[in-house]
């Protein structure tokens, strides 16, 4: 068992529309979206309890046979309640359902699969073959997806803020990489190490997409949740990592909060010291390094970025620098120094003023 297999690993709420959006959506003078962002706040509020209780032992995985190349997928329908898991509509090897969102699912799980099994020989979640649990259409309206520390959610979104949140890969593959955190770097949920929690999950979820659309760096556009925000929304997505703060600047959500670099770290106390806003700095880190590098993005950028979080060396409390030097490291160890891919480490950590030395 690797160093970070021996760790104790502890699941975490996490959710891929931030606190802070829906805070704005909850103030709207329109009635039903305010009244929305707050079922939804609130909904949100009880689950993030309910895990931290339910996880104060954390979880360790257990030693099985060896796992095999093939997911073990199930999706179920909440039929628009809250109750986990409801009922299964769809599982490994199953014909298409007559549900798009249920069939968009069952994609979703199997791309992240499939891109962390070719791209990084890793056997499912927790390389050990985890099967890859979905819920769809849970709530009423609820305005939101996350990974709950054992499966994924899905929310069918209001069709005014928010559409379907399975429409984008990319967020399915975002909350699946939490699990990945989870069980390996265990990166905690607050400040630095939580932003790196996010970013991490951004920066996978973008390979599984682009990985996906057999795109490079260059055609890539870079954005996670193209396609989420509904037509009322004036912006292209909830967050881009080629430029941080850009993804929307709407009347009722606010303008995209995320910085690009440390001179505009944003301090605060809420959503866990801002882990959906500072990630900002680390995602864009990695654009620029897969961007430098050029062609398929988790071939050289992405197994750096996997190797730092498997690698056993990333505590979870790392902050940004301790991630940079890592990552760093990971690039020599890989490809040698003085080579391309450690000059673009180098410039990118520079360009978004996190310090490699020290």
């Amino acid at each position: 068992m690797n160093a970070s297999h021996a760790r104790r690993h502890h699941p975490v709420f996490c959710t891929v529309v931030p606190p802070h959006l829906l805070d704005k959506a909850a103030l709207s003078e329109d009635s039903r979206r305010a009244d929305l962002a707050q079922r939804t706040l609130e909904r949100d509020s009880l689950l993030r309890t309910r895990r931290r209780v339910t996880a104060v032992r954390g979880i360790v995985p257990t030693l099985a046979a060896p796992a095999s190349d093939a997911p073990e997928r199930t999706v179920y329908d909440a039929q628009h309640r809250t109750r986990l898991p409801g009922t299964k509509v769809r599982g490994e090897g199953d014909p298409l359902s007559k549900d798009a969102t249920v069939n968009r699912a069952y994609a979703g799980l199997g791309a992240t699969y499939e891109l962390f099994l070719k791209g990084f020989g890793r056997r499912s979640i927790d390389d050990s073959g985890l099967p890859l649990d979905a819920t769809v259409h849970y709530g009423e309206d609820y305005n939101n997806a996350f990974w709950d520390g054992q499966q994924m959610v899905f929310g069918d979104g209001d069709g005014d803020l928010f559409l379907d949140f399975t429409v984008s890969v990319d967020v399915i593959g975002h909350e699946l990489t939490h699990g990945v955190t989870q069980y390996t770097a265990n990166l905690a949920y607050r400040g630095q190490s939580g932003a790196l929690n996010e970013s991490m999950s951004d920066v996978f979820g973008s390979l599984i997409k682009q990985y996906s659309l057999e795109q490079t760096a260059e055609e890539a556009d870079w954005l996670i949740g193209a396609g989420l925000l509904g037509p009322n929304v004036t912006g292209v997505a909830l967050r881009s990592m080629k430029a941080p703060g850009t993804a929307y600047d709407d009347d009722e959500l606010g303008k995209d909060p995320q910085p690009a670099t440390m001179d505009d770290y944003v301090n605060t106390h809420s959503d866990n010291g801002g882990v959906h806003i500072n990630s900002g700095i680390p995602n864009h880190a990695f654009y620029i390094v897969a961007t430098e590098l050029g062609g398929k993005a988790w071939e050289r950028a992405g197994q750096i970025w996997y190797d730092t979080l498997t690698g056993g060396e990333l505590t979870p409390r790392a902050d940004f620098a301790a991630f940079a030097r890592l990552s760093t490291a990971a690039a020599v160890a890989r490809y040698g120094d003085g080579g391309a891919e450690h000059q673009a480490l180098q410039k990118a950590w520079s360009a978004v003023g996190v310090p490699l030395a020290g």
